[in-house]
C-alpha cells in the first residue's frame, strides 16, 4: 500500500492551517483565500478525501500512527548525500516503477 510522506503531510497540514488563520483574519483578501483553497485541495488529494474537513481529520489520524521517525532512519542518510542527476534510485535496481515525489512504498 502507499503511503504519503509523513513530513509531506505535516507540512501540508501546518500550512492549512496557518492559511486558515490568515482568511479567518481577513475573510475578503482573495490571494490569501486562494492560497488557502490551493493547499485543501492538495491534502484532500493526497489524503484520498472528498472535504477538507475530511482530509484534515485523516492526516492528523494518520500523523498520530505513524508516530515520529527516528533521527537515523533512511530517509535522513539518503537526504545527507546528493545523489547524481542521472544515477537510478534505490527501485530501479529492484526493476519496479519509481514511486511518486511525497509517497512511501510500503510492500
Amino acid at each position: 500500500m502507499l503511503l504519503p510522506d509523513r513530513h509531506l503531510v505535516a507540512d501540508l497540514l501546518g500550512r492549512y492551517r496557518s492559511w486558515e488563520r490568515l482568511v479567518l483574519a481577513d475573510p475578503l483578501d482573495e490571494p490569501t483565500r486562494r492560497r488557502f483553497e490551493d493547499v485543501a485541495y492538495t491534502l484532500c488529494v493526497l489524503m484520498g478525501q472528498r472535504t477538507a474537513r475530511e482530509a484534515i481529520w485523516q492526516a492528523e489520524t494518520y500523523l498520530r500512527r505513524t508516530g515520529p521517525e527516528p533521527a537515523t532512519s533512511e530517509r535522513t542518510a539518503s537526504e545527507s548525500s546528493a545523489p547524481e542527476p542521472n544515477a537510478p534510485g534505490p527501485t530501479a535496481s529492484r526493476g519496479a516503477e519509481p514511486v511518486a515525489p511525497g509517497v512511501r512504498d510500503e510492500r
